[in-house]
């Protein structure tokens, strides 16, 4: 079975944009998920959770975490964050990269050509 490639993120994010262009350039078969027009179901980052970590995706240096109550950052746990990033979708950070092939999933982040092509080598 070969494996299920998304690329997840916003399209005017040039770092989404690098990742999916470098995607097409090396005619890797994807499909890319705009998670401000399609929210993303809770399961989806959950899954993102279990294989990385909630803090690894979570983006603190988002303009969304700056006007956050002081009260909420400090007290931010799995499951909050998760909650948190489904409202403002901006503090997921980007792109996201997960192959899936049968239940197995790989996540990724962000986008630097030597890391993809070590990806999918």
């Amino acid at each position: 079975m070969s494996k299920a490639v998304t690329i997840y993120g916003i399209p005017n994010c040039d770092t989404v944009r690098k990742a999916v262009k470098w995607l097409e350039a090396n005619d890797i078969k994807h499909e890319f998920v705009d998670y401000r027009k399609n929210p993303l179901p809770r399961k989806e980052i959950e899954s993102w959770d279990k294989a990385i970590g909630w803090e690894t995706f979570l983006n603190k240096r988002s303009t969304a975490w700056k006007p956050l109550d002081q009260s909420v950052k400090d007290n931010i746990d799995r499951d909050s964050a998760l909650d948190l990033m489904l409202e403002k979708v901006t503090l997921i950070k980007r792109p996201v990269l997960v192959l899936k092939d049968g239940s197995n999933i790989d996540v990724h982040l962000s986008f630097k050509p030597e890391q993809y092509q070590a990806i999918f080598n």
